[in-house]
């Protein structure tokens, strides 16, 4: 019979949720540093054609409500004097190539996922701030900033939760465990809070 468990013997750990494994987190690092970084790199050609000829039509210029180049008018495509989506680009490369090296078998000390765990947050920030510009100031809507968005919501969380996981977070073991359950539900809730925001701000545009 197996021996009982005292208060001198250790647990056997619980195993690691399929995301915060190496291979199938880097997986998720690249699909969404992929996804962000296209995005990212069309608005910056749409950007560098209306320099060329400030009457284009931009490729997502669908309408009034929905119109990259109208977006890229206003103050903030610009925050820090260039275009947004150039910090896009370079920050979604560091993804990318994070997904790589761990694909190649690279370990990352402590010290870079807490940097990149800076970086991503930083960012999410920073697109947060943009949804609140483009629904209340601008009431314009860029379709590959809101695909920007969709890439940045699971991309914050996993890393989030995958670095509690591993102790580069310092949380209470209950809440690790709690936000590992609850990940993918928290993601589904992000999606769903955005997607709501949208709709009730443009509902005329919906209703018709």
């Amino acid at each position: 019979m197996p021996a009982p468990q005292t208060a001198s013997t250790p647990l056997t750990p619980a195993p690691l949720p399929m995301f915060a494994r190496q291979k199938p987190f880097a997986f998720l690092l690249l699909t969404t540093g992929i996804i962000g970084w296209l995005a990212a790199a069309i608005l910056v050609l749409e950007r560098l054609a209306l320099y060329q000829d400030p009457d284009r039509v931009t490729s997502c210029d669908l309408n009034p409500w929905v119109s990259c180049g109208r977006v890229m008018q206003t103050w903030q495509s610009e925050l820090f004097g260039f275009p947004n989506p150039l910090i896009g680009i370079v920050a979604f490369t560091v993804v990318i190539t994070t997904a790589m090296a761990i694909l190649s078998g690279a370990r990352f000390h402590r010290w870079y996922w807490a940097g990149l765990q800076i970086g991503v947050t930083l960012g999410t920030i920073f697109v947060t701030w943009l949804w609140s510009q483009a629904l209340f100031e601008i009431y314009i809507l860029c379709l590959y900033c809101i695909i920007v968005w969709a890439a940045m919501i699971p991309l914050f969380v996993l890393l989030t939760i995958r670095n509690m996981i591993h102790g580069i977070i310092p949380v209470p073991t209950a809440l690790t465990r709690w936000c590992a359950a609850w990940a993918t539900t928290l993601i589904a809730i992000i999606y769903i809070a955005v997607g709501a925001s949208i709709f009730f701000r443009f509902i005329h545009v919906f209703t018709g």
